[in-house]
């Protein structure tokens, strides 16, 4: 959410303290499924207090609320618009709503969006449960959610709209914002709340259910302090409405650049500095893989040299770059898996590349 708050770009001592304490007890120099696994193991045991749909309903008029004010709530996908004439007290009628305007009218209130839709849920998500974790639920105005109602997410631009006629986009403000709730959501209630069932993109290397849709979203959005606000007030068990767990893409949204790779997301934490031979994985970002066409390769280090390997380890295609940043051509290389080996300066290092049709 870039444009509307003030970007969370550093943090006090005192709240970067208060942030990591939550994660004393897992490994941060994990990567992969390993981090992950740790990870939702954190958020699933903390969170120790199931709110019901109508707690939720009254938590949103709290962590919603427009930063320095008592009365608005920010609304979800929400953009300047017409004046919504019901109340003085309402700003514009899909960016800010007053709190005490729930219902669902199309007239200028607001109600809650599961920005993971119930019915994309395996099952559907219901209202308890997954279905009522507050992290995920957030104040839409009423027309908004209609419009978008259980679409999937897709790449666009802009303010939020509908895409293609059965996707929606969230808007350039809120599009990290929900990227990293499906991620929350995925690791929070695994199967039943899979990123490949609520959202269109290529799956990443290392885990089928997770599309680089969302990476992209993580790392081109950066946290704002009203994402903190949420997470902080919802971790606190003895705030009303406090689950006691939080979303730790929040805290440090390259922990999903860790976990998933993809396009490299900011650092918060300022932990993950050193350039090892374990770092060239996590900071080499390649993408889109699985592809239909062109491959892309960014790293922080010389790239020397990029070669395929088909599975009988024959040499298929070889490029030296000899920069930082690179795009290749598959589009003479059959559907299938592939090896690519990238020569660094000091290192060589071999990822598993996907050729698909195209679409």
């Amino acid at each position: 959410m870039k444009k509307i708050f003030i970007l969370l770009l550093t943090l006090s001592a005192n709240t970067l303290f208060a942030q990591q304490s939550y994660y004393n007890d897992i490994d941060l120099t994990l990567y992969g499924m390993a981090l992950k696994n740790e990870l939702a193991t954190k958020i699933t045991n903390t969170h120790t207090n199931n709110l019901s749909y109508n707690e939720v309903r009254e938590a949103i008029k709290i962590v919603d609320l427009v930063p320095g004010q008592g009365t608005n709530v920010y609304l979800v996908y929400g953009f300047a618009s017409q004046i919504c004439p019901a109340s003085s007290s309402n700003d514009n009628d899909h960016r800010r709503r007053n709190k005490s305007d729930f219902g669902s009218s199309s007239s200028c209130e607001w109600n809650r969006e599961h920005s993971y839709p119930k019915s994309l849920g395996t099952p559907n998500l219901g209202t308890s449960g997954p279905g009522a974790d507050a992290h995920m639920l957030r104040a839409c105005d009423v027309q908004r959610n209609g419009e978008r109602s259980s679409k999937k997410f897709k790449a666009g631009s802009g303010n939020s709209h509908t895409v293609d006629s059965n996707y929606w986009y969230p808007g350039d403000e809120w599009k990290g914002d929900m990227a990293r709730m499906m991620m929350y959501m995925y690791l929070r209630y695994g199967d039943r709340c899979l990123p490949i069932n609520v959202g269109v993109g290529a799956t990443v290397a290392n885990d089928a259910n997770m599309i680089d849709l969302f990476l992209q979203w993580n790392a081109e959005d950066p946290v704002s302090d009203y994402e903190e606000y949420r997470n902080n007030y919802l971790e606190n068990t003895s705030n009303t409405y406090g689950q006691g767990n939080r979303n730790p893409f929040i805290d440090n949204p390259f922990l999903a650049t860790r976990i998933w790779g993809g396009e490299p997301a900011e650092d918060i934490w300022g932990i993950y500095i050193d350039v090892d031979e374990y770092l060239i994985d996590q900071i080499t970002s390649i993408y889109p893989n699985p592809t239909a066409n062109d491959i892309t390769i960014k790293s922080e280090d010389t790239i020397n040299r990029v070669c395929f390997f088909n599975l009988l380890g024959q040499e298929m295609l070889c490029v030296k770059p000899n920069t930082n940043q690179t795009q290749i051509s598959l589009s003479n290389l059959n559907i299938g898996t592939y090896f690519m080996t990238v020569d660094f300066p000091n290192t060589t290092k071999t990822y598993k590349v996907i050729k698909i049709a195209g679409q």
